[in-house]
C-alpha cells in the first residue's frame, strides 16, 4: 500500500482543477490558492515517495490492474526523480501564474488546466503500466494543446494548437503500436514484469518494431526534425505555459526512453536512428537559436537544441546521463521562461563598450587542444580508461563548447584575468562532468542499463558526432574571422528562418487541410 502514496499528488491537482472551473469573476482568488496550496502539497507527496525509493527501494503499487492493465504506479530512481522534478517545477508555475493572469477573464479556466496538465504529467511518470502510461501521455497532449488556446481569437494560438495536435496525433498513435507490441510479445502490461522479460523474450522481432515505434513517438513529444515547429510558436500561449512544458511535457519523449531503456537496448538499429536525429536536431537547433532577435523564440529553439543533445545521449545508450540532462535542463529552462519578461533589461544593462578579443586560428587550436588535455587529466583522476567510449565521446563534445569559450581567452587581446578564468572553467566543466556521470550511474544502478560495447555502426555515428560537433565549435570559435565574407549575410537569412523546415510544414499542413474540407464537401 505504501506504494500507492504517489496516487495522492495528482488527485490534490484534479480536485483543484474541479475547484478552478467552477470559479467565476475576474480575481478567483481562493480557487487560484488551493491551486498552488495542492501544487506544494503534490510536491511534498512527491519528496514522500522519493524518501520510500531511498529507504525501501524500488517497489509498485498496484490500485487496480488486472492482467497487469488498469491503474498502478511505479517507484523507483528514474520516476521518483521525475516525479519530486514535475512537481516542484508544477508547483513554481502555478504560483507564479497566479500573478501573471491576475484580472484575466479566463484565470480560473486557465488555472484548471494547468493543474489538470500537471496531474496527467505526474500520472505519467509513476505509471506502473502500459494503459496507465498511454492514457496520461495522451491527456498531456490534449492539455498542453488546449492551453495552447488560451487567446483563442489569435490566429497564431489557432494554428500552432493545430500544429500540436497534428504531432500529438503521430505520437500517440506510435505509443500505442509500442504499447500493443510489448503486450503481444511479453504478455504483460506491468512496465517493472516487461523490462524483466525483455532480454530473455523470443520475440525479438516484435520488441524491435516496439522500440521503433517508441523511438517514434519520443521524438514527436520532444519536438525533434521535423516536427519541431510547434514548440517555436508557443509564445502564443501566456508565458506559464511555456514553463509548464519544462515540467516532463516536452520532456517526456526522453522520459519513455529512458523508462524503456531495456526495450531500446533490444534494436541497435533504432538507437542509431536516435542519435543521428537527435545530433541533427540539436546541431540545427542550436545555431538557429544564436539568429533569434525574440527571446522567447531564441528560448524555444535552445530547447529544441537541448532535447535533441538528450535524445542523442539516449541513442548513445547514455540513460543515466539523459535523466541527468533533463533533471538540468527543465530547472534552468522553466526560470528562463518565468524570467523572460525581464531579460530585455537584464541584457542591455549587460552591455558595456570596450576592446572584443577576437581570436585568431592560432588561438582557437591552442584552445580546442588546451581543453581537450584538461579533459583528458581530470578524466584519468576519474579513471578514464574504465569509462565506456560512448561515455568518453559525450564528454569530448561537451567540452568543445567550453574550447570555444576558452579560444576568447586565448586570444592575443584577451586579458589575463579572462584567460585564467576561461581555463578555470574548462576545469570546472571535466570534473562536473564526470562527478555528475558517476552519481547519476550510482543513483539509477540497478534501475538502468550500462552502455553496451559498441559495433562498427556505433562507431562510426561516434566518430561522425565527433566530427560534426567539433567542426561546429570551430566555426562558432572562428566566426569574426569570416564572419564579413558577402555569403553570410545570405546564410544568416536562411539560418535565422530555421532553413524554412517549419514554413515547409505549414504549408503541408495547410494543404492538407484544405484537401479534407473538399473531400467533405
Amino acid at each position: 500500500m505504501m506504494y500507492l502514496l504517489p496516487y495522492l499528488a495528482p488527485i490534490a491537482l484534479l480536485v483543484a482543477a474541479l475547484v478552478s472551473a467552477n470559479a467565476t469573476g475576474l480575481r478567483p482568488r481562493f480557487a487560484v490558492r488551493f491551486a498552488e496550496f495542492s501544487a506544494l502539497g503534490a510536491l511534498g507527496v512527491a519528496v514522500a515517495s522519493a524518501g520510500l525509493v531511498a529507504l525501501n527501494g524500488a517497489g509498485t503499487g498496484v490500485l487496480f490492474a488486472p492482467g497487469g492493465f488498469g491503474l498502478s504506479a511505479r517507484l523507483d530512481a528514474v520516476s521518483a526523480t521525475m516525479f519530486v522534478l514535475v512537481a516542484f517545477v508544477g508547483w513554481i508555475v502555478l504560483r507564479f501564474s497566479a500573478t501573471y493572469m491576475d484580472g484575466e477573464p479566463r484565470q480560473g479556466w486557465f488555472t484548471a488546466w494547468l493543474s489538470v496538465t500537471l496531474a496527467a504529467v505526474l500520472f505519467l511518470v509513476t505509471a506502473g503500466n502500459l494503459v496507465q502510461l498511454v492514457l496520461a501521455w495522451i491527456a498531456t497532449g490534449v492539455g498542453i494543446s488546449t492551453l495552447l488556446m488560451t487567446y483563442k481569437d489569435r490566429a497564431g494560438a489557432v494554428r500552432v494548437a493545430a500544429k500540436k495536435r497534428f504531432a500529438m496525433r503521430i505520437s500517440d498513435g506510435a505509443l500505442i503500436i509500442g504499447a500493443g507490441l510489448l503486450f503481444w510479445s511479453t504478455g504483460t502490461g506491468d512496465i517493472a514484469a516487461i523490462l524483466a522479460r525483455v532480454q530473455g523474450s523470443e520475440s525479438a522481432g516484435a520488441i524491435g518494431w516496439a522500440a521503433f515505434a517508441f523511438a517514434v513517438a519520443a521524438i514527436v513529444k520532444s519536438a525533434q526534425l521535423p516536427l519541431h515547429g510547434w514548440l517555436t510558436e508557443v509564445m502564443e500561449a501566456p508565458t506559464p505555459v511555456s514553463a509548464l512544458l519544462h515540467a516532463g511535457v516536452v520532456n517526456a519523449g526522453g522520459f519513455l526512453l529512458i523508462r524503456f531503456a531495456d526495450v531500446m537496448l533490444s534494436a541497435p538499429v533504432v538507437m542509431a536512428g536516435l542519435l543521428m536525429l537527435g545530433g541533427l536536431t540539436a546541431l540545427v537547433g542550436g545555431l538557429v537559436m544564436l539568429t533569434q532577435p525574440a527571446i522567447k523564440t531564441s528560448l524555444a529553439w535552445s530547447t529544441i537544441a537541448q532535447m535533441g543533445f538528450m535524445i542523442l545521449q539516449c541513442g548513445l545508450a547514455l540513460f543515466p546521463l539523459a535523466l541527468l540532462h533533463i533533471v538540468a535542463h527543465s530547472l534552468y529552462k522553466a526560470h528562463a521562461f518565468l524570467g523572460s519578461g525581464s531579460a530585455v533589461k537584464t541584457v542591455a544593462a549587460a552591455r558595456r563598450p570596450g576592446a572584443v578579443a577576437i581570436p585568431n586560428a592560432r588561438a582557437v587550436g591552442r584552445a580546442f587542444a588546451a581543453a581537450l588535455a584538461i579533459y583528458a587529466v581530470v578524466g584519468m583522476a576519474f579513471g578514464l580508461p574504465e569509462k565506456s567510449p560512448q561515455t568518453i565521446a559525450l564528454g569530448v563534445i561537451l567540452i568543445f563548447g567550453v574550447a570555444y569559450l576558452l579560444a576568447q581567452g586565448f586570444a592575443d587581446a584577451a586579458p589575463r584575468m579572462l584567460t585564467r578564468r576561461t581555463a578555470l572553467w574548462s576545469l570546472a566543466a571535466s570534473i562536473s562532468y564526470f562527478s555528475l556521470q558517476a552519481v547519476s550511474g550510482w543513483m539509477t544502478s540497478g534501475v538502468l542499463p550500462t552502455p553496451p560495447a559498441p559495433g562498427p555502426l556505433e562507431w562510426a555515428l561516434i566518430v561522425l558526432a565527433l566530427v560534426s560537433f567539433g567542426a561546429t565549435a570551430i566555426a562558432q570559435a572562428t566566426f569574426p574571422l569570416w564572419s564579413s565574407h558577402p555569403s553570410v549575410a545570405g546564410l544568416r537569412v536562411h539560418v535565422a528562418n530555421g532553413f524554412y523546415l517549419n514554413a515547409l510544414l505549414d504549408r503541408w499542413l495547410k494543404t492538407w487541410a484544405h484537401s479534407k474540407t473538399t473531400e467533405t464537401v
